[in-house]
């Protein structure tokens, strides 16, 4: 799918719409921006870590790159904070399976359905995200010591608080970087899922036949007011 004839039409008018649908409607958590204005292809991203787990009031940055022929293959994210987790990479690349092709790999032990197809996109995303931050994966883990660590602190039942005093390490240095970005990192669950305002009337016309179903699953009140200073 235009593979070789640089970013296709349909790629960037879904991006356009998601980063648009991302803007009015916000996934709580998170605040996404273009790293360059004129660039559709290369987001943003900021994760709060979600209040009462290890991650509270952690400010976590990332980047997202989309392929040319978005969304009929996945983006990549990568992780620009230090986060020590059974599913990162040392360089930061996140491994989670909705981010990989669906070819029936009997190595991974993921099912293909549970894997990257064109109905998904950066909200189910970003949601799988924070639940592979609070629920990680050790079946095939991208950094060993730290899925060995998570195993040992939730089979002593947080006992053992190596795990845990490295998560809060880091939760504590991003807390710096937030000050400096200026932002206010919710630390209770009423600012993490803090309501949004209104919702712009021209939204229903313009999505309407596009990505329907997936945007109809969440509350559409549901959002992060948040903005991103530069």
């Amino acid at each position: 799918m235009g593979h070789a004839s640089g970013p296709t039409a349909s790629a960037l008018r879904a991006l356009s719409m998601e980063f648009k649908s991302l803007q009015e409607e916000p996934v709580e958590g998170f605040v996404v921006k273009l790293a360059d204005e004129d660039n559709l292809f290369e987001w943003e991203v900021a994760i709060f870590g979600p209040p009462s787990t290890l991650y509270e009031g952690g400010y976590f940055k990332a980047c997202m790159k989309f392929p040319s022929d978005y969304p009929y293959s996945p983006p990549s994210l990568k992780f620009l904070t230090k986060v020590w987790h059974p599913n990162v990479y040392e360089s930061g690349d996140l491994c989670i399976s909705i981010l990989h092709p669906p070819i029936d790999d009997p190595h991974s032990g993921e099912l293909p359905c549970e894997r990257w197809n064109p109905t998904q996109n950066v909200r189910t995303i970003l949601l799988s995200v924070i639940s592979l931050l609070n629920e990680p994966n050790t079946f095939s883990p991208a950094n060993v010591d730290a899925s060995v660590m998570y195993r040992r602190w939730k089979d002593t039942l947080g006992k053992d608080k190596e795990y845990e005093n490295i998560i809060r390490k880091q939760v504590a240095a991003s807390r710096f970087e937030a000050e400096k970005d200026n932002i206010v990192v919710p630390t209770t669950i009423e600012e993490y899922c803090i309501k949004h305002k209104s919702r712009p009337q021209e939204l229903d016309t313009d999505l309407g036949d596009f990505y329907d179903d997936d945007y109809g699953d969440d509350d559409p009140d549901e959002g992060d007011d948040g903005e991103w200073s530069s």
